[in-house]
This record gives C-alpha cells, sequence and structure tokens, in this order.
C-alpha cells in the first residue's frame, strides 16, 4: 500500500498533475505489484521561492519542470524491483505529460508493515 506525495513548481495544468498521478500508479503497479483500487496519492504545489534543488548535483542538470516524488511502501521489495521502477517512472511520465527524465527525482521510503493504519483505526497488515 504505498502512499505518494509529488512536489512539484507552480502552474501545471491539471491533465499535467493527473498524467504524472496516472504513470507513477502505473509503474507501481507494473513493477511493486500495486492492486488495482491501491491509489493514495497527493500533488503539492510551490513557488519558485519555496521550492529549490540542486541544478546540477550529480552531473545530472535539472529544470524549473523537477518533479519530486516520495513513495512510502512496506519494505518488501527487492532491489531489481526498486530499480525497475524507477526506470518505469521516468519512461512513463517521459511519455505522458512529458518530463526528461532528469527531471524525475524519486525518493522511496521502506516502513514495516505494521506501521500502517489505512483507516478505522486498525492496522490492517499487522
Amino acid at each position: 500500500m504505498p502512499l505518494v506525495h509529488v512536489s512539484l513548481r507552480t502552474g501545471k495544468s491539471d491533465s499535467y498533475r493527473q498524467a504524472i498521478f496516472d504513470g507513477v500508479y502505473r509503474a507501481m503497479h507494473e513493477e511493486f505489484n500495486v492492486p488495482e483500487d491501491d491509489q493514495f496519492m497527493t500533488v503539492t504545489e510551490h513557488t519558485a521561492a519555496n521550492f529549490r534543488y540542486g541544478a546540477s548535483y550529480l552531473d545530472i542538470h535539472r529544470s524549473d519542470d523537477l518533479v519530486f516524488i516520495q513513495i512510502t511502501a512496506n519494505n518488501t521489495r527487492t532491489l531489481e524491483q526498486k530499480k525497475a521502477l524507477f526506470r518505469r517512472v521516468a519512461e512513463l511520465l517521459g511519455e505522458e505529460p512529458e518530463i526528461r527524465p532528469e527531471d524525475v527525482f524519486v525518493s522511496l521510503v521502506e516502513v514495516e508493515k505494521e506501521n500502517w493504519s489505512l483507516g478505522n483505526g486498525v492496522a490492517q497488515y499487522a
């Protein structure tokens, strides 16, 4: 049950933001076997003054179209699955909404399964 937070600069259209949701979910579905209807995602938009990044950190040349994608998920995936997820997110967002791969920044935060309550005050996975 991944939880996804997307951060980007203000000014993008609803369809642009929806394409990010769709691409990230599709990549998680394909590479992490996330089930249908397991979509818990938010987008936060930031002004230029509130959005900072290293424009060439690790010799990756980023632009103001940079998108931060933080995925919190159970710590049950292999290194190969994680690498495949990162590649697939960049591929899909490159197709729609046409984000350059240099501008796709993904952070995976892994947690123990018992650290979730998906509603009703119950630890469903514990």
